[in-house]
């Protein structure tokens, strides 16, 4: 069974359409006290980081998530969801997030960028893969769909896979039993049906 989380940030019908279109169980997950019962969960999310973890925070999903990243059990995080699973963010102000993850959110470095790249990075885009992770079996440096004006910064046995937006930026992480992406393979096709596929497989 897979736990979609359900905290108003995030268009979860999208993530249910594409668990079912691999025949996997998925339910959405409101109740913190249930989470524990599931194989794997998701953590969607669309939205301003600090909002996202008040409402983690007020239903008390915070600390479900955390012991269930305990468990050994596979939990990913998609857009927004990739974000909140690192130790802050500087969106709209200093924002402490799951620390799931070492390393912190940050805006793209318009500094960086030729003066005609738009920020939100909006639209499809490649990720490298780095060493072939399992999430990506099967596929070579696939095209997703993204959409966000912040990105994570980690050290480097974090990443799993970058992209290349002005300048090259972390698109894809993993620690232990913990994955974060930060396109939506959702809404990304064949290719993005086949990573969560693969993350069904872990």
């Amino acid at each position: 069974m897979v736990g979609i989380i359900d905290y108003n940030m995030g268009n979860l019908a999208s993530v249910y359409n594409a668990c079912h279109l691999l025949d996997a169980k998925a339910s959405f997950v409101k109740d913190p006290n249930e989470l524990k019962y599931y194989d794997r969960i998701i953590l969607p999310g669309v939205g301003a980081f600090g909002d996202a973890m008040e409402n983690l925070n007020t239903t008390g999903m915070k600390e479900a998530i955390w012991e269930f990243s305990k468990s050994g059990k596979p939990m990913i995080g998609i857009c927004l969801g990739m974000q909140l699973l690192f130790e802050g963010s500087v969106e709209f102000g200093k924002h402490k997030g799951l620390e799931l993850i070492e390393g912190q959110i940050i805006k793209f470095d318009k500094s960086k960028m030729h003066e005609d790249t738009k920020i939100p990075h909006m639209g499809w885009n490649t990720i490298e893969v780095k060493d072939d992770h399992t999430l990506f079996k099967g596929l070579k440096d696939p095209y997703l769909y993204f959409v966000h004006s912040y990105h994570a910064v980690t050290d480097d046995k974090n990443v799993i896979g970058t992209t290349e937006y002005g300048y090259k930026f972390v698109s894809a992480v993993n620690k232990d039993n913990i994955y974060g992406f930060q396109p939506h393979p959702e809404k990304s096709h064949d290719n993005g049906l086949k990573i969560l596929k693969n993350f069904m497989n872990l």
